[in-house]
């Protein structure tokens, strides 16, 4: 029997369930708490490139992922009129593999149901540790034991801020915040996508697997994250305000954006700890080391990290301290080299000449 078994996991969408398989195969206990009242269906398409395939195949679901490739060609990068001035090889955003987010947390949803309990519609509220166990209570769920427990509930993690001291964690805004939606595919756009990089901003425009449907990505510079937290109409407005005056395409979305349905904002943010595991709770994904969306490798960072994480607790047999120091080791230098593309992408949008000459040596 192995030790410490369990073990409850905050956050359903990706490092969680992927952490969760690879515990339950390891004979663990696995119980998984969701804020959200269901499976999370939203979310920008994830590209993936080695060595996370390795990860894809030990959970059988690779060959599944990749009948939802969205096949994206080059990007085509504009000036403010629309004249073509440059291209971005496929790699740049959607790495070699690249499919909808749905499809992915469908997948992992659907190999953890039979072997894991899902809590969706809770979330914790207080973590005490204490030598043998945590005791954890939750908004809705009467209070329980385990062994251990996994932040991997982002980039605003619960827990988080429930365990680990304020001064042991920073989180780094990178100076741009995004507005998405979605809109009818009036450029005609085919598998590709169209950059328009100007004084700060970004507009990205793509057609992925839906023939109809145009993806718009309105980027801009910002101070803090603080528009995160605030209504839609607040964020629509600074969408408005940071491209009011710019031609090209901008007047006809910025006309159309209060009309979607599946509007999604987010800031671009960094998370940096001196260590990513406080007594018997740790963190995975974004929860502890987010690399900022512009470094492409969340996902891939959320699937090596469950996977490192597990390894290593089934080799000591769940002897946790051992375990999240072997983690920390192996996945910190993927870590650092995903931060530094995060940062130098996002410097490069926020418009430093030189970020773009080091994002390419680094990736070269």
């Amino acid at each position: 029997m192995t030790k410490n078994e369990k073990v409850l996991i905050s956050g359903a969408s990706v490092g969680g369930p992927a952490l969760a398989y690879f515990l339950h195969h390891s004979g663990y206990d696995v119980t998984v708490v969701e804020r959200a009242s269901a499976r999370r269906t939203g979310g920008l398409a994830v590209g993936f490139s080695d060595p996370v395939f390795d990860v894809l195949a030990e959970m059988n679901i690779l060959d599944q992922l990749r009948a939802h490739d969205t096949k994206m060609g080059s990007t085509a990068v504009v000036d403010t009129n629309g004249t073509e001035i440059g291209q971005l090889p496929t790699e740049t955003f959607s790495g070699v593999l690249e499919v909808p987010k749905r499809e992915l947390t469908r997948l992992l949803h659907k190999i953890t149901a039979d072997d894991v309990e899902y809590v969706f519609d809770d979330s914790i509220t207080k973590l005490t540790q204490h030598p043998s166990g945590v005791s954890v209570e939750f908004e809705n769920r009467p209070d329980e034991e385990f062994d251990l427990v996994f932040g991997a509930d982002g980039l605003h993690s619960k827990v988080r801020r429930l365990a680990f001291a304020e001064s042991a964690i920073t989180v780094s805004h990178l100076g741009i915040s995004t507005g998405c939606f979605t809109t009818d595919n009036y450029l005609g756009l085919n598998h590709s996508s169209v950059l328009r990089p100007i004084d700060g901003t970004a507009v990205l425009l793509f057609n992925d697997n839906e023939p109809d449907q145009l993806n718009v990505s309105l980027s801009f510079r910002t101070d803090s994250p603080y528009l995160d937290r605030s209504t839609r109409d607040e964020q629509e407005e600074a969408v408005r305000a940071a491209f009011a005056g710019h031609e090209w395409e901008v007047p006809r979305l910025l006309k159309v954006m209060p009309d979607a349905g599946d509007w999604y904002f987010f800031s671009c943010c960094q998370v940096n700890a001196d260590t990513w595991s406080s007594g018997r709770v740790a963190l995975v994904g974004d929860a502890g080391y987010c690399a900022a969306p512009t470094s492409g490798r969340g996902t891939s960072q959320a699937l090596l990290g469950a996977r490192t994480l597990a390894r290593a607790l089934a080799a000591s047999s769940g002897d946790y301290e051992t375990a999240f120091a072997v983690y920390e080791a192996e996945m910190r230098p993927y870590v650092a080299a995903s931060q530094e593309k995060g940062r130098l992408a996002a410097a490069q949008i926020s418009g430093h000449t030189d970020a773009a000459t080091k994002l390419q040596e680094l990736e070269g």
